[in-house]
């Protein structure tokens, strides 16, 4: 069975099949990557909860850049926000994202109860 979660005309927030919840694409505004990559984790940790999952139960997720400059500023974030022992797989590459002012996008796959 397949479930959407939250669908517009364009896409579903979260899509749930198999045991595992797809998220749509995350991105914040923000003067810094560092703003930018911790509302995309919040917002990412409301989607997880909407799901029936957590950070624990991620299984991979893929990172855009807009400019791989900022990769350490990015894991200067999401090193805190990752739990110890539950880090998930992980893709991180520079993209020409939807926006200008947009610096990361973030895609999310986790478990589900």
């Amino acid at each position: 069975m397949i479930e959407r979660i939250d669908v517009s005309a364009r896409s579903s927030k979260i899509v749930k099949h198999n045991g595992v919840a797809y998220l749509t694409g995350q991105v914040a505004e923000g003067d810094t990557i560092q703003d930018q990559v911790t509302t995309c984790l919040e917002k990412i940790d409301a989607l997880l909860i909407q799901a029936g999952s957590s950070r624990e139960k991620m299984l991979r997720v893929t990172i855009w850049l807009a400019d791989m400059s900022d990769f350490a500023g990015l894991n200067e974030v999401w090193n805190a926000w990752v739990p110890t022992g539950h880090a998930p797989t992980r893709a991180c590459g520079e993209a020409k994202l939807a926006r200008a002012e947009l610096k990361v996008e973030f895609i999310v796959e986790a478990a589900y109860d």
